[in-house]
């Protein structure tokens, strides 16, 4: 897995295009606040150790949250920062795992919309935690 993580004073996005067949149509704008997204690239070899994975997917988020004073996480599927790239179903269910995960732990959570494109609004400040990559 690779995880590009940002903290954002605002974040929003738009659909786009469709970038999975499969997915059904969505029409979709939000922004949010105050709050840390993750760029989530799930690997093919991350289909072999799906809970070791998932628990670091959730730790790194959590710790990033606490670090940049934020309770809201926004869970991005981005398939950009690797050319390996686990099947869409498997991708899918992790970043919901995850997702659940941390609302159990009182995190507010948001999924962007999964298989698409999106224009993307980032406004992030300068600190050297509101950017974190992590490979694992």
């Amino acid at each position: 897995m690779r995880l590009l993580i940002i903290y954002a004073d605002k974040f929003g996005y738009k659909t786009s295009q469709k970038g999975l067949e499969n997915v059904k149509e969505i029409n979709e704008e939000k922004e949010l606040n105050n709050v840390l997204v993750g760029f989530i690239q799930v690997e093919e070899k991350d289909e072999e150790n799906a809970s070791y994975v998932e628990t670091k997917l959730v730790k790194n988020l959590k710790w990033a949250a606490r670090k940049n004073e934020t309770n809201k996480i926004v869970l991005h599927s981005f398939n950009h920062l690797s050319n390996s790239k686990a099947s869409p179903e498997f991708s899918k269910s992790l970043i919901d795992r995850a997702d659940e995960r941390l609302k159990k732990s009182d995190y507010e959570t948001a999924q962007t919309p999964f298989g698409y494109f999106l224009d993307l609004d980032i406004q992030a400040p300068g600190n050297p935690l509101a950017r974190i990559f992590k490979d694992f």
